[in-house]
Formats: structure tokens, sequence, C-alpha cells
């Protein structure tokens, strides 16, 4: 196996979500620093994944920081059926990990120019702002929370790193805490725009693409950071692995299948990098129908934080 597909499995890690990370530990070994929780809302078909990374062991198993992660599926039937329950539990979510907080800054993180990407700027696009009307006297209910909002852009647009931007808007307004929402990263195509992760931890954007940018967290910008995002890409050698998978099933292949199985999932991944190299290896794709996709789940995810706002039921 060469190294760079090894470097770039590691990087990548090919995924964002901690629930797809928890199943591939699963495999592997027990898992140890780790607490799983699944609920199932059974009347809207959404499935509820809690997981907490508990101490350094899970961590490592991981490759997460201690903290919580919650991951919400949604099964087969269509979206828009379960889009405000969706959002109802967005909202109660936040409202548990930002209780107390009175003034939120949003950051939707992405080039709104690529529409896989486009997510944390179209969330932004559908918030109803409160900090300029709070801030000038304007008649607003009492327990609305202050709300500003920003979309850095990428730093192919702006020759800075998002962090660097963040944390000047947040020495100048002081929020109590930060929501940033950003397209994510997955190792299923049937959790791609179906899925929804929320965590306490902070974010690294770019991570699931193998584009690295600085973390932002509370270390980093001094403040509480949740992170929201949505799987709107799959890497190519992925769904490659997929393909091998249900062809040999298929086919009958016994024995070739029997080999396949016997390999872990990063050397079916580098297997599945060295059958398209060099010309997909680093490549990512996304669904056909992705400008409606990104619109459905960035009405979701603005209607629970608005909801989160106003102190209102989603």
């Amino acid at each position: 196996m060469k190294q760079d597909v090894k470097s770039f499995y590691h990087t990548s890690c090919h995924t964002d979500l901690a629930v797809e990370m928890k199943e591939e530990v699963e495999r592997k070994q027990k898992l140890t620093g780790i607490e799983v929780i699944t609920k199932n809302h059974r009347y809207h078909g959404i499935k509820e994944t809690r997981i907490e990374i508990t101490d350094s062991r899970g961590e490592a198993a991981l490759g997460k920081p201690c903290g919580h992660y919650i991951t919400l599926e949604m099964g087969k039937g269509s979206k828009r059926g379960v889009k405000n329950k969706l959002s109802q539990i967005v909202s109660e979510v936040l409202n548990d990990y930002l209780k107390d907080a009175k003034h939120i800054l949003f950051v939707g993180l992405g080039n709104r120019q690529v529409t896989p990407d486009a997510l944390g700027p179209e969330v932004m696009e559908q918030l109803t702002v409160t900090r300029h009307l709070k801030k000038f006297g304007l008649e607003t209910q009492q327990d609305v929370k202050m709300l500003s909002a920003l979309a850095p852009g990428v730093m192919a647009q702006t020759g800075m790193e998002t962090v660097e931007a963040v944390r000047g808007v947040v020495r100048e307004i002081h929020p109590d805490a930060i929501i940033v929402v950003d397209a994510l990263a997955a190792r299923s195509s049937e959790r791609l725009n179906r899925t929804i992760q929320l965590c306490d931890t902070g974010i690294c954007p770019g991570a699931g693409v193998g584009n690295n940018r600085q973390e932002m967290n509370e270390e980093t910008l001094g403040v509480k950071v949740i992170a929201v995002g949505v799987p709107t890409v799959i890497a190519v050698p992925t769904i490659i692995c997929d393909a091998m998978e249900q062809m040999l099933s298929l086919l009958g292949a016994k024995n070739a299948d029997k080999q396949l199985e016997e390999l872990d999932e990063e050397e079916q991944f580098q297997l599945a990098s060295e059958l398209v190299e060099p010309y997909f290896t680093d490549m990512f794709v996304t669904p056909k129908n992705i400008d409606e996709e990104i619109q459905l789940m960035s009405e979701c995810i603005a209607q629970g934080i608005n909801a989160y706002i106003e102190g209102e039921d989603a």
C-alpha cells in the first residue's frame, strides 16, 4: 500500500461524522471511553444517536476531542415530512448546549459559489438576526436572544484563515457563544443530505476532505462553539469500496468476498484508492439534486436556530 494514500485516509478520515467513526471502531474493538445512547423517533422516522467521549481512550479511538456528539438520521421517507421535527430537535439540543447564553454569533462556513459547500451561507440567509434590534432598543420579545451572523467565506477568497476573521469579530462584539454551520463529508452514501450532526467541541473546517484549516473551538476563540453540519459529499474510493462489496455479493464470489471482509476499512480504502489512481483518489462527489438538498437542509437548520433564538418551539 502506498504511503500517500494511507496519509490521505488518516488526514481526511473520509468522514466528519462521529457516529461513522464509532461504527468503524466497533468492528475492531470494544468501545472504551465512549458512551452511546440511541433513540428512535418512530413516528417521524428519525434515529437519534448521542455519543459522549469521556476520556483520552475515547479521543484516541475516534480521533475527536472529549464532548457530546448528536447525530440525527432521517429514514428513507420524505424529508419534508420530518423537517419540522428535525428543526424542533435541533432547537432543543441548542437550548441544552447554550441554555444561559444571551448573545449568539452565527458563523456560516463554506463557499456560497460551490453548491455542496454552501450550507453555512444558505442557513445564514434564512436567520432572523436580532442584535441590531436589541442594540438600538427596538421592540423585541423579552426572551429573544441577540443573534449576530457572519459568512466569512474561504481562504481562497479572503486570504485569511476563517478562525482569524471570526476571532476579530468575537473580540469586537463579545458573544456568549458561537453556532457554526458547515458542510461535512460522510462514509456512507445513505447519510448524504439525510443527517445532521451537532457537537459542543467546535469544528475543524475541511477536515473531512483532507483540507484541514485551523480549528474553531473554545480554545482558539475564547467562547463556547457549537458545530452543526450536514454531510454533502463522499470520497470516490469509498464509493468504490461499497460497489466492490455489492458486486461480489451479487456474483456470489464467496472466496473474493471473504478476502475483502478480512481487510479492515483502512485497507479497503487503500485498495479502492489504488484502483482509481491517479485520477480519482482525492475526488469527492455529491448527489445530482444537491441544489434542492441544500435548500431543504438549510431551511431545516435555520428553522431550528430561529426557534432557539426566539425561545419558541420549532
